[in-house]
């Protein structure tokens, strides 16, 4: 093994790892890392010490030694609503680089990596193709819902109504102080719910493990039960890099189409295909979804808050449903391939103990969960719209607009930062009909931050949510829902046409068609050439915008950071 190896080439291996209490026996056995993002910094990382220590117990059982390495992450939430929120999309990127480095400044033979939220999870996952190491991954579950179901995505939508006048301020602080009763992740199909459910359907997981309730006493089980499998892997050699090929990216995309996974997870899995050493943009989602049901019917598209996703049977309930899609070939970290796994799942109890759950909350699996032949809808969830103003492409997740804004031509209202927008929805002056733009707000920009308190604004206001689009560069929140586009590329930092549009241009939207493009200048219809001369005149007096950062880790990130639809990571 590795491990053994350098203790060979550093003779001060052995010292000293005896001075941190090391017996001579753990010096020669299979060294395990177990990566986590434990820390006081949210919900989603606050509990994972438990894990940790479960998942050492697990390495120590199969004759292994495990290493304890922190690298904690950040929350989103808490980063809303002022410039922290800049810093999320970056944080994904330095998480992968710190667990690049723990891993191999000395070298481990296998490694555990435990985490549960926004960029916990997708940071772990790029460093697993980066480092290839033999891993296996656990996350750490989601927390309970609130006091009438109460969850944390609907914040948004109470303090936009509170702003309004529309409910009071004691209202707003009940709701406040009751969303999150428990640790884990937020309870619903968000971006840290979503990744969870993808690092199971890469098979980087033990079946069935994903998203969890974090109180679950079964999830300390399956992080012993983790801990013991890295053990194996390591004996075996079995590396990420053998197991996750391009069709574990595509099982992972269909899984996403079928839940309605968040948006974000089109950053997220190019990135995380990047490191595995496979091409992989965000066209491949559209390519994917339109061929796949969604079927999953929990918030903020659903009704169900997430902690009903396991009860219902998680992940390989999902998978029974869109099975005769799936490549059942790939391999696993279980050391079978996935049909393997499916199959064993219908024979050791683990569907008859989720419908125990279920069943104490008076539901059926296909409450939450619908068969593939009554789907929500049939289309997955997510499209990818081209055209003049985004011509390397853009997001929706159609299966959250209203179906009046699936097809719509609207008035450009551009704004240069999100904190003009908002303003300018939350004080009334925004009609019927509007485009609400939000610019430089792309990776290059200002870090790619999310637009959730915008979409929450809009998504609460009868009169706007289902007639007017808010367009970005930019990115949201796992929890948005209603008519938003996102990370139009290229983006305006780098003078792409988004940067171009003027207030009252026409825009139109036809999500059918996978078109957003511009169609008119000034409030005026013209043909495709008179609109493309116009954009031309005005490129030729567009300056970029002067560097918002000029020093720290935004201006690296800003100076490298690929474009949005790659997957927004650093070169």
């Amino acid at each position: 093994m590795i491990s053994q190896k350098v203790r060979e080439i550093a003779p001060e291996m052995d010292p000293l790892r005896r001075g941190m209490g090391w017996s001579v026996d753990d010096l020669s056995k299979p060294q395990i890392i177990v990566e986590s993002t434990f820390g006081d910094s949210h919900p989603g990382s606050a509990h994972l010490y438990d894990f940790v220590e479960k998942a050492i117990d697990g390495i120590s059982e199969k004759g292994g030694k495990g290493s304890r390495f922190f690298a904690t992450d950040i929350c989103d939430g808490q980063a809303q609503g002022h410039d922290g929120i800049n810093y999320s999309l970056v944080s994904r990127d330095i998480l992968a680089s710190l667990i690049e480095i723990h891993a191999n400044a000395t070298p481990f033979d296998g490694g555990v990596f435990i985490s549960s939220c926004d960029k916990g999870v997708p940071s772990h996952l790029m460093a697993i193709g980066r480092v290839n190491i033999p891993s296996i991954v656990v996350t750490g579950g989601v927390m309970e819902a609130g006091p009438n179901l109460l969850t944390l995505e609907q914040i948004g939508m109470y303090s936009a109504q509170y702003q309004r006048g529309e409910i009071t301020e004691e209202e707003l602080t009940y709701y406040k102080h009751n969303a999150c009763p428990s640790c884990g992740a937020c309870s619903f199909m968000g971006t840290a719910s979503t990744m969870q459910v993808m690092a199971e359907a890469l098979g980087l997981m033990i079946p069935g493990s994903s998203l969890m309730p974090a109180t679950c006493e079964d999830l300390k089980d399956m992080a012993r039960r983790a801990g013991e499998q890295a053990v194996e892997l390591a004996k075996m050699n079995l590396k990420p890099r053998d197991m996750v090929t391009r069709k574990s990216f595509e099982n992972a995309i269909m899984v996403h189409a079928a839940i309605s996974g968040s948006t974000n997870s089109l950053l997220h899995i190019p990135a995380i295909a990047n490191e595995f050493g496979i091409d992989l943009d965000a066209s491949e989602f559209d390519r994917i979804h339109r061929n796949v049901p969604y079927l999953l019917n929990i918030r903020p598209a659903g009704k169900w808050p997430a902690e009903f996703f396991y009860y219902a049977g998680g992940v390989p309930a999902i998978m029974e449903e869109i099975k005769h899609l799936l490549h059942l070939d790939v391999m696993t970290v279980t050391g079978k391939t996935l049909g393997e796994n499916l199959e064993e799942l219908k024979n050791n109890g683990f569907y008859e103990k989720c419908d125990e759950y279920l069943s104490k909350v008076g539901l059926k699996r296909e409450d939450v969960i619908r068969p593939y032949n009554n789907p929500i809808g049939d289309n997955g969830a997510i499209a990818i719209l081209e055209g003049n103003l985004a011509p390397k492409g853009s997001v929706v997740k159609h299966s959250a607009v209203p179906k009046e804004m699936h097809k719509a031509i609207l008035k450009a209202r551009p704004f240069d930062s999100e904190e003009e927008a908002i303003d300018a929805i939350l004080k009334k002056r925004i009609n019927p009909g509007d485009a609400v733009i939000i610019r430089y707000e792309g990776p290059k920009g200002s870090g790619m931050p999310e637009m959730f308190y915008t979409t929450e604004a809009i998504s609460s206001d009868p009169e706007l949510s289902a007639s007017i689009a808010l367009l970005t560069d930019g990115r949201f929140s796992g929890a948005s829902k209603g008519p938003a586009i996102g990370h139009i590329s290229p983006e305006a930092a780098v003078g792409g046409p988004i940067a171009l549009v003027e207030e009252g241009d026409l825009i139109e939207i036809n999500i059918e068609n996978r078109v957003l493009r511009v169609i008119g200048i000034s409030g005026q219809e013209c043909s495709e050439d008179e609109v493309n001369n116009v954009f031309t005149e005005r490129k030729k007096k567009w300056k970029p915008k002067e560097e918002k950062y000029k020093s720290g880790i935004l201006n690296i990130f800003s100076r490298n950071a690929v474009d949005p639809m790659q997957g927004g990571y650093m070169k």
